[in-house]
This record gives structure tokens, sequence and C-alpha cells, in this order.
């Protein structure tokens, strides 16, 4: 088996050059960190986990006319997705307090907030990804205003479905991150959604306990952190009973 390219290799995924122009190959890996880099371990089953349910969420989305990277999932651990121009942001959609911002502002965690809050994060590793405005965003040419306005459409769309998605299933969506690039095809380019929406983007309650089903039961050493993903999977009913090992992968490919 020829080896593949790397292109680039993030704090939970890989990405490999794709088998046709303008693919790439995204691995999802079982190990995770917090707290920038600060906090590494692993999370046994987590790239299988977060590789299908983010394969089925990003599906729910397409279906409802939301553009985004998948072009499919190949196996338990890879999807193949188009390559993007990326937009250097994190976009993180808030509903509840909870994290990064109730040690910011004071807000106790789990306080409603008055609507959905949308920040922006500048995507630098070395700098800890720093809290943005649009001022910055556009001045310094990340993305335009026409970038931003179309990116705040999808993201408010986003959280509207995925808010009455998981509340079906008694989660309730705290908060969750999103990055984007451009598609470009032929003379037309289009803002997409990237990356993955997974329990590592997302924070996800549940709506009757509030017990955590994501990735802060490993920030906070909650324990039973693989539980908490697997909880998520077996609700949106993409989990079978032998557990993550048995996700079965398409037996054909287009």
């Amino acid at each position: 088996m020829s080896r593949r390219r790397q292109i680039y290799e993030g704090k939970a995924k890989v990405l490999f050059a794709g088998p046709e122009p303008g693919t790439l190959v995204q691995h999802f890996k079982d190990e995770t960190t917090a707290f920038n880099n600060r906090k590494r371990g692993t999370i046994t089953g987590k790239g299988v986990l977060n590789n299908r349910i983010s394969e089925y969420l990003m599906l729910k989305l397409s279906d409802i006319g939301i553009p985004t990277h998948l072009v499919r999932r190949l196996n338990m651990r890879e999807q193949l997705v188009r390559e993007l121009e990326m937009i250097p942001l994190a976009v993180v959609v808030r509903n509840v307090a909870a994290g990064s911002l109730s040690a910011r502002l004071g807000i106790p965690e789990g306080t409603q907030l008055p609507r959905s809050i949308i920040e922006y994060h500048f995507k630098k590793e070395g700098l800890d990804d720093p809290l943005v405005c649009e001022e910055h965003i556009t001045a310094f040419g990340w993305a335009s205003t026409r970038d931003l306005d179309e990116i705040v459409q999808i993201s408010l769309r986003v959280n509207d479905f995925l808010t009455g998605l998981f509340l079906g299933l008694n989660i309730r969506l705290i908060d969750f991150k999103l990055e984007f690039g451009r598609l470009y095809t032929d003379d037309e380019m289009r803002i997409v959604i990237a990356d993955e929406i997974s329990p590592d983007s997302c924070r996800l309650w549940d709506a009757q306990t509030n017990e955590k089903l994501d990735k802060d039961r490993f920030r906070e050493d909650l324990g039973r952190v693989e539980e908490g993903y697997q909880e998520v999977a077996r609700r949106l009913g993409i989990l079978p009973e032998g557990g993550p090992g048995d996700l079965p992968a398409p037996t054909t490919m287009q």
C-alpha cells in the first residue's frame, strides 16, 4: 500500500491528500487535548464515535440546505471531504453560560442567556486562539463583511436545527464551535462548514439531570468520558449494541 501524503495534523484529526483532485481524507484520532494543549490524554474510541456523529449531523444539515465539506464516510475513522480555503476563525455559538464565558464574565454556569451569542476566535495555536471582534476580522482580511454575514446566517440556522434535534433526544445544546472555509467551483465561491460537529466541539447536557456528555468530562476530570460520547451516539441511534468498534464502514464507494 502506498504511503499517503499527510497535509496537516491537528489536536484531534489528521488530513491526508485525497484520492480525487480537490478532496482530502480526514482521519479522527483518539488523542484529545484541553486548555490549549496544556492537558492531553486519550479517549478510547473517540475517533470512531466523532467520525460517525459528525457524519450524521452534517448529513442532516445538508438535508436542510446547509453546505458542508463532507463528501462521504470512508471507514470507521475517516471521511472524504472537500478541500477548502480555510477561514482562520473558530465561531462559537452560545445558548447557555459555560466554560470561558462563565469565567470571563462571572456568569454562573448553566445560566440561560437572553439570546444566542456568537463569538469569534482567531485560530492561532501559539496565541491560544484569542477572542476577536468583527473589526479585527475585516481589518486583517481574515474574512469580509459579506463572508461574516453568511457565517452568522449559517451559524444561527445550525443552532436552530441542532437545538431542536438534540432537545428531541433529551439533550440541551449549551454551545458549539464551527469552522468555515471557502469552496471554489468554476467561478463560484461558497462558504461551507468544515472540520467536525461532535462532542469534541459541542457542550451537550442531559436535559433532565444536566449531566455533561461531552469533552468537559475530560476537561473537568469527571470520569466516564467514553461513556458520555457513547451516550450521545446511542441517543442519535447510531451506536450498535456492540459498541463503537462494531460501527460498519460503507460497503460501496461512489
